[in-house]
């Protein structure tokens, strides 16, 4: 009876881990996929600051990682490490990691991108303003308004005072 369990979740496919080279795991999804692969390559859209301006970035959920569909009777496993970007697929001793299909579902489900929020400031985060007439003052992030203006507290005149400032004139302490 054991021995039968074994085979099923042999015959049965499952996912598995793959490490990226680093910086390379968009390529090797792109290049298993071309192959004939099932990948999942969960991603998040974030604002990273580029050249000055905050612009939105894809980046990978799990930088160097991706997941794979394998059948361990059926599937044809050796182009795998030879594919471009891919390191190695993950093994405990000789045997590769499976993981549940359940947390492949769940990763799935989750909203991963971020796009209009602004995810660069939390709110009552220290931060120095570096442009204009409050440049390099000391303020503390209040909320977005809108894609490009932020609302700040700024002490002036031995006050506290929200100031409306561009996204783009902040910088985290």
């Amino acid at each position: 009876m054991e021995e039968l369990e074994t085979q099923e979740a042999w015959i049965n496919p499952s996912w598995y881990v793959i490490q990226c080279k680093g910086g390379e795991s968009f390529r090797a999804a792109e290049h298993l996929a071309n192959q004939g692969y099932e990948v999942f390559h969960p991603v998040l859209s974030v604002k990273r600051k580029r050249q000055g301006k905050y612009t939105l970035v894809t980046e990978p959920l799990f930088p160097y990682y991706l997941f794979i569909r394998l059948d361990q009777i059926v599937s044809n496993w050796r182009p795998i490490r030879s594919t471009r970007g891919v390191l190695r697929l993950l093994t405990f001793g000789n045997t590769p990691i499976a993981v549940p299909d359940a947390l492949i579902e769940t990763l799935r489900d989750q909203p991963h991108h971020q796009e209009g929020s602004h995810s660069i400031f939390s709110v009552g985060e220290k931060v120095t303003i570096t442009d204009g007439p409050f440049k390099d003052l000391e303020a503390v992030f209040k909320r977005c308004k809108g894609e490009e203006r932020a609302i700040v507290l700024l002490n002036v005149l031995q006050r506290p005072q929200d100031v409306e400032l561009s996204i783009d004139n902040l910088r985290k302490n």
